[in-house]
C-alpha cells in the first residue's frame, strides 16, 4: 500500500463529506474540544489539512495557519475558500506529502492532523512527523478512522461476509478509508513521545449506526452526540476518534 493522495476530489469531498449531517456531526465536535484554544490565537500546522474546515474556524477567531496537503486541488480550492471568506493573510499553503514537513524549521502551538492517518502507509511516521513540529507544551489533535465502528456497522447493516474477511474487498470504494485503526494502536503510538491525552472523543457515535438517519432531527441529533461523545461504550464506537494531546514542557 502507498499513501493515498486525492488529487482531483475536491468538490466531491466537499459534497458528499463536509457538506452533509456526518459532515456538520465530526465539525460540531471537533470545534466543541479545541473551542479553549481558538481564543489563544495559536499558529498552527494542518497536516493532510484537506479543504480545511476546522483550521479556517481556527483563523476566523485569530489563529495563523500553515495549511498542507498533498493534493494541488485541495489545496487551490481550500485556498479559494480562505479568500472567499476574507482570511487569505491567515494563510500559508504548501503542496507537499508530509514526509517534506521534516525539513521545516518552525514548531507551532498546535498541529492538527485530521482523517489522514488511515491514508497512509505508515501512519506512526505521521504521528512523529507531527510531534516534531510541535513546541513543547503545544497540543496535537489527532483524528483518525476506527476499526471497531466500521467493523459494528458493517454488522448492523447486514454486511457480514465482509466482516469474516476481515474488512478487505477487491474492488476499493473511493471514499472508504483503506487503513481503519484500532484505537489502542493508536494509543500505544501516541505513549512513545512525551505528551499526556488531555482529551477523547468519539466522532458519530450513534449516527452511523442509524437505518435512516434522515428521519432525524439534526439539531437533536447532534446535541446527542456532544452529550455522550466522551462516555464510554458509546465513544469507542464512535466512527472517527479524536485524541487531543499535549506534549511535554513549558510553552513559550
Amino acid at each position: 500500500m502507498s499513501d493515498r493522495v486525492f488529487s482531483s476530489d475536491a468538490l466531491r469531498f466537499a459534497k458528499n463529506i463536509y457538506d452533509t449531517p456526518k459532515g456538520r456531526i465530526r465539525q460540531a465536535v471537533l470545534q466543541a474540544d479545541l473551542a479553549f484554544l481558538r481564543s489563544q490565537s495559536p499558529e498552527v500546522l494542518d497536516i493532510g489539512a484537506g479543504l480545511g474546515q476546522i483550521n479556517q474556524w481556527l483563523a476566523q477567531g485569530g489563529a495563523r495557519v500553515t495549511h498542507v496537503d498533498a493534493s494541488a486541488d485541495m489545496v487551490h480550492e481550500a485556498q479559494r475558500r480562505h479568500a472567499e471568506a476574507g482570511l487569505a493573510a491567515s494563510y500559508s499553503y504548501q503542496v507537499a506529502p508530509l514526509q517534506n514537513l521534516t525539513s521545516l524549521e518552525k514548531q507551532y502551538d498546535v498541529v492538527l492532523c485530521h482523517a489522514a492517518l488511515e491514508w497512509l502507509d505508515n501512519p506512526f511516521q505521521a504521528i512523529a512527523i507531527a510531534f516534531s513540529r510541535l513546541k513543547p507544551g503545544g497540543w496535537l489533535s489527532l483524528m483518525f478512522y476506527n476499526r471497531h465502528a466500521k467493523v459494528m456497522a458493517n454488522m448492523v447493516f447486514g454486511n457480514h461476509d465482509y466482516v469474516a474477511a476481515g474488512l478487505q474487498v477487491k474492488k476499493k470504494v473511493r471514499f472508504s478509508p483503506e487503513q481503519p485503526l484500532e484505537i489502542q494502536q493508536v494509543q500505544s503510538w501516541v505513549a512513545q513521545f512525551p505528551c499526556t491525552l488531555y482529551r477523547h472523543s468519539g466522532i458519530r457515535c450513534f449516527n452511523d449506526f442509524l437505518k435512516e438517519p434522515e428521519r432525524m432531527n439534526e439539531a437533536q441529533l447532534v446535541a446527542l452526540e456532544l452529550k455522550f461523545r466522551h462516555t464510554e461504550p458509546y465513544r469507542s464506537l464512535g466512527r472517527y476518534q479524536h485524541f487531543l494531546i499535549r506534549k511535554e514542557g513549558e510553552h513559550e
